[in-house]
């Protein structure tokens, strides 16, 4: 992906929108996070990095979680840190649309789906999930409502959170092999997701 980065920079140092939309398009594939709550260290992908205007090398290193809030939407950060602290308190799946301001400057769309890792005394350790650039084709709302049936969700959806249940359980077993395929099934799910985004945006624009 470095090289797709390097050619979304201009002369002055800045993202162009155009350059950046027609990256986000190609690239097809969904963003990934993983958040270790111990020293609050968020790492992401170069994806989720320019989706979120940070710096590609510090966000590969790890950046605080409030450095990612901040990059939301003024009207969008007190309700996904909500959604954060429910899904810590509660052990839910995290789910949410919310507006992010890019590396371009353009205010984006995203759709974000996570869970928490705990260890053997049920504490909190470890956040990963995946985040879809979903602009042209979000649906109005900010959330899924909570009382929605899980059997109406999209099955490509409810392949994705059980997946993430699956996920957590492998990572109780602490067995590397499990843990590398369920990472490359969630990844191709993200995929997935990514790929159906760009067909519902070239829909849209016939």
């Amino acid at each position: 992906m470095g090289g797709v980065v390097t050619k979304l920079r201009l002369i002055d140092g800045q993202t162009c929108p155009t350059a950046l939309q027609h990256a986000l398009d190609a690239l097809e594939v969904a963003g990934t996070w993983e958040w270790d709550i111990a020293s609050d260290l968020v790492r992401t992908d170069t994806f989720v990095a320019l989706l979120f205007n940070v710096d590609p090398e510090l966000a590969a290193i790890g950046l605080p979680l409030s450095t990612y809030v901040e990059g939301l939407h003024r009207d969008d950060q007190e309700h996904v840190h909500a959604l954060i602290r429910c899904c810590i308190d509660e052990d839910s799946p995290f789910v949410a649309e919310y507006r992010v301001l890019s590396a371009d400057g353009v205010m984006r769309w995203v759709l974000d789906r996570g869970s928490i890792i705990r260890d053997s005394a049920g504490r909190p350790v470890r956040g990963r999930g995946i985040i879809v650039e979903i602009t042209r084709s979000r649906t109005g709302r900010l959330t899924a409502p909570a009382d929605e049936p899980n059997r109406f969700m999209p099955p490509l959806e409810r392949a994705v959170d059980h997946v993430m249940a699956a996920h957590r359980a492998i990572i109780d077993l602490q067995d590397p092999a499990l843990k590398a395929q369920v990472d490359a099934l969630l990844l191709a799910l993200g995929r997935k997701l990514a790929q159906q985004e760009v067909q519902e945006r070239r829909r849209s624009m016939n």
